[in-house]
């Protein structure tokens, strides 16, 4: 019996069906992870950051608990859906100075209510918060649906979507958005010193494909990153396109 994963979920006031929802697994395997069975490491990360706890906390007899598998990279998950809620709000709610968002869509993040709220609230504390999405109009986005197997028009319909959603966000000192025209290898989030980096691969939504979590370090792993969302924050636009396109 997995007495201190049972003690996690009573502090939590959670049941294993709450646990089965974050991670999307069968709650079965579940039951089995508390009767007992040691998840994989992914999961295991997962049900410490969605109970917030510490790994070892849980699994105090598995020697390698730590999170961190290299100085530069703390954690990989399986796919950006397996990445637990409070994950992206842990990481955005820990930013001090900087909020950066790369995507074409992101509109797992648009949707949620409480997330706007949340990147709003770090605005008026004085986080700087830019957000970069795909211009609906560009060939690069409409490339980009084709290829992950949706279509040209999903993909311009979600980015309108999210920029709908987003529209809160505009009349807060401190969020800047723009669109980008650019073939985007990776999705990026950033919060200060965190990133997670939500690689693409030809052919796989990218819901669907892996997320590294990295610490943020100019001349580690994570600088060619940095880097990256320079360079396409400098080449976007975010004057008279975006508010048309907004507000059609």
């Amino acid at each position: 019996m997995s007495e201190n994963l049972r003690h996690a979920l009573a502090t939590a006031r959670l049941q294993a069906v709450d646990i089965a929802a974050a991670l999307a697994v069968d709650p079965k395997t579940v039951t089995r992870w508390l009767k007992g069975r040691v998840p994989y490491p992914r999961h295991r990360w997962a049900i410490a950051d969605f109970l917030q706890v510490d790994e070892a906390d849980l699994w105090p007899d598995i020697p390698q608990h730590r999170r961190a598998i290299s100085k530069d990279v703390q954690a990989v998950y399986a796919h950006r859906w397996a990445v637990p809620h409070n994950v992206w709000r842990r990481l955005f709610e820990g930013a001090a100075k900087e909020i950066g968002i790369l995507g074409y869509s992101s509109l797992f993040l648009a949707e949620d209510t409480g997330m706007i709220r949340l990147l709003a609230a770090r605005a008026r504390a004085g986080v700087s918060v830019r957000i970069l999405l795909g211009d609906p109009d560009s060939p690069e986005t409409a490339t980009r649906g084709t290829e992950e197997g949706i279509g040209p028009d999903v993909m311009r319909a979600r980015i309108r979507n999210a920029l709908t959603l987003c529209r809160p966000l505009l009349s807060v000192e401190g969020v800047e958005i723009r669109l980008h025209r650019t073939v985007l290898y990776n999705s990026l989030y950033r919060a200060d010193n965190n990133l997670l980096v939500n690689v693409h691969a030809y052919g796989t939504p990218a819901a669907q494909a892996p997320v590294i979590h990295l610490r943020a370090d100019e001349q580690g792993a994570a600088g060619t990153y940095l880097a990256s969302f320079e360079l396409v924050w400098t080449r976007s636009d975010g004057g008279a396109d975006l508010h048309r396109i907004v507000n059609t």
